[in-house]
């Protein structure tokens, strides 16, 4: 069916009796002022204070969502909403829905998702006491830097609460959060499936409520970090992997041949065991780039990406196997080498330091044969396709 409105103000709603008529009246001023049919919905999801009679008695819809969370109100109220175009933002009077022109006029322009800034580098302005100070200059600005960086995102202020996006812009998002990573989800999916993303200037407002607020901010910052870190397999795992090889076998093959010292600091075969430790750690760590990125993309998680492709066609099970084997010689041919010096004195004691020396390096080389062979065969078990073996329908009779 066609959309009844254009435009849907949606808020979610728990216990918001102090400031729930003041962002409806608003919400209508803002409606006409933006000339649009609209309506205002409340997804509400569990009120006990009366906030559902004062959204009912000021004409607003009600939709009732019983799964509890922040992202399942705003999915129920997504689902339920009868517009075109949906401006979803906080109940408790920190955003003006009187001013909601900047939004609508982008909407008509074609973006997908339209983020409010608060932010004044975006031209938003943050009235005094309406962000605590470690959500202004520690929380927001660091979370709105890592989108930036591990999505390259366009919205300077990531995590801005009021925002907009058509009906048909969401239903491609395909979001699966529930919670407070909810908005984070949004952004990052939109910024993956490239879609049109732009920002609008906004003001945020003291809210109007005498009990503090729902959101925790060490405890929901830190959601938010993990899950933008486990949306970015590279940032996650193939970056410090990456760091963790490098830096690794440049220690190693400074100490595998003698020990060097800079300034009163020793490196000797200490250093070597640690940097082949890294290494171990970092051929790891890689791979569960690998297998993140190809398992994210087989459950519709995240979007396909051509060059990742490219990059598993050229990598195959047999090329796996092959380097595997490689440094599987490399590491049996060190570790008889150590052997024979072994059998040369005579298989009694050998001096500490120089047996290490061969050893470490040996059994590392054989650890990520190992890890090099497995993780490529079970990399081609995550790419396995699957199709439908259901034979063709017969054709009909003539």
């Amino acid at each position: 069916m066609p959309p009844q409105f254009e435009l849907t103000i949606l808020m979610p709603c728990l216990n918001e009796a102090e400031t729930l008529a003041a962002c409806i009246k608003k919400a209508k001023v803002g409606i006409e002022r933006a000339g649009v049919k609209g309506e205002i919905l409340i997804a509400d999801n569990g009120s006990k204070d009366g906030s559902i009679e004062i959204a009912e008695k000021l004409g607003a819809r009600v939709v009732h969502v019983k799964p509890k969370g922040y992202g399942n109100a705003l999915r129920y109220g997504i689902e339920a909403a009868l517009g075109k175009w949906i401006i979803m933002g906080d109940s408790d009077d920190s955003y003006d829905f009187s001013d909601i022109n900047g939004f609508v006029e982008k909407l008509r322009g074609g973006d997908d998702l339209v983020m409010g800034c608060r932010l004044p580098k975006g031209g938003g302005t943050i009235m005094p006491g309406a962000m605590p100070w470690k959500n202004r200059w520690l929380g927001n600005p660091s979370l709105s830097f890592l989108g930036q960086l591990f999505f390259r995102s366009p919205a300077q202020d990531f995590h801005c609460g009021l925002r907009a996006f058509s009906k048909e812009a969401y239903d491609r998002m395909d979001l699966k959060t529930t919670g407070m990573e909810f908005a984070s989800e949004m952004v990052i999916v939109a910024t993956l499936k490239s879609m049109r993303i732009s920002e609008t200037p906004i003001t945020l407002h003291k809210d109007g409520r005498s009990r503090p607020p729902h959101l925790k901010p060490w405890r929901d910052g830190w959601r938010h970090l993990r899950f933008m870190l486990i949306y970015s397999p590279r940032w996650l795992f193939l970056v410090p992997g990456l760091l963790l090889c490098l830096t690794g076998f440049i220690l190693a093959n400074l100490t595998y041949w003698v020990p060097f010292k800079i300034g009163s600091v020793n490196f000797d075969v200490g250093t070597l065991m640690v940097a082949c430790m890294w290494m171990i750690i970092g051929v790891q760590f890689v791979a569960l780039a690998f297998f993140t990125k190809v398992f994210a993309i087989a459950e519709g998680l995240l979007p396909d990406d051509p060059k990742f492709s490219r990059i598993f066609r050229i990598f195959t099970l047999e090329k796996g196997i092959v380097a595997g084997l490689i440094i599987l010689l490399l590491g049996l041919g060190m570790l008889v080498r150590a052997l024979w010096v072994w059998k040369q004195a005579g298989y009694g004691s050998l001096d500490y330091s120089q047996n290490l020396r061969r050893l470490i390096p040996a059994a590392t080389l054989l650890v990520i044969s190992v890890q090099t062979i497995s993780s490529s065969f079970f990399m081609s078990v995550l790419g396995l396709k699957t199709t439908s073996r259901k034979p063709p329908a017969p054709p009909e009779a003539t």
